[in-house]
């Protein structure tokens, strides 16, 4: 696996986030940043959208006075939003060499996918690991539909834990298909607004940062 170091040396974790539209990725950069800012981790943030800068400018606003705001970049892909995080990566590769040109302290990368159905998945020239969000409100049938992004992923993300039982979505039934479709891989449940899930996600991502490092 190749490593991405800034100008320092340092390894650089490198983590695509992508979902259907409106299952909360960026709600789940907005609650997970603090977190690693907390923890002493510089990370920044590239959003994709096909024709404007809305999520980078929506996350922007939200972390303003946690993260500065030209570590927040938005893509506008012009197409598919799968296309320039998996078929064809080089404007989210760009812009990651050029964030880490500006600003060398970074050591973790954020890319987020613009809302896509599940076949999603991100190439491994551009992420070492990727998330995918689903939320309770798609319907607990959603994990049994499989597909590349709820299979593949390093880490399956269950959102929005909280309207759980306003949607009529049994989590229990949501957590245990995607377990069994998934083979034990992990799953965390999140309610991003609270918190809920966000450390443990964090802790995730610093086990896969011990182990680029040491591959360094």
């Amino acid at each position: 696996m190749h490593t991405t170091t800034n100008t320092g040396g340092t390894p650089v974790l490198r983590v695509g986030i992508g979902g259907p539209v409106g299952s909360g990725k960026t709600a789940l950069i907005e609650a997970l940043v603090p977190v690693l800012v907390d923890r002493g981790l510089a990370p920044a943030v590239i959003t994709n959208d096909i024709y404007t800068q809305e999520d980078a400018e929506h996350v922007r606003r939200e972390l303003d006075g946690t993260l500065a705001p030209e570590r927040v970049v938005g893509v506008e892909t012009g197409a598919c939003p799968h296309t320039a995080v998996r078929d064809d990566p080089t404007m989210n590769l760009a812009a990651g060499a050029e964030m880490l040109d500006a600003h060398p302290e970074v050591d973790t990368l954020l890319f987020e996918s613009g809302g896509d159905n599940l076949t999603l998945t991100f190439s491994p020239a551009l992420v070492d690991l990727f998330l995918f969000v689903l939320d309770t409100a798609e319907g607990e049938k959603m994990p049994r539909k499989r597909g590349p992004g709820i299979t593949e992923c390093e880490l399956l993300v269950i959102n929005k834990v909280d309207i759980a039982q306003y949607v009529r979505c049994d989590l229990e039934v949501m957590s245990a298909d995607a377990d069994r479709v998934r083979s034990g891989r992990p799953v965390v449940l999140t309610n991003c607004l609270d918190g809920t899930g966000i450390a443990e996600i964090a802790d995730f991502l610093e086990s896969h940062r011990e182990r680029i490092s040491a591959s360094a």
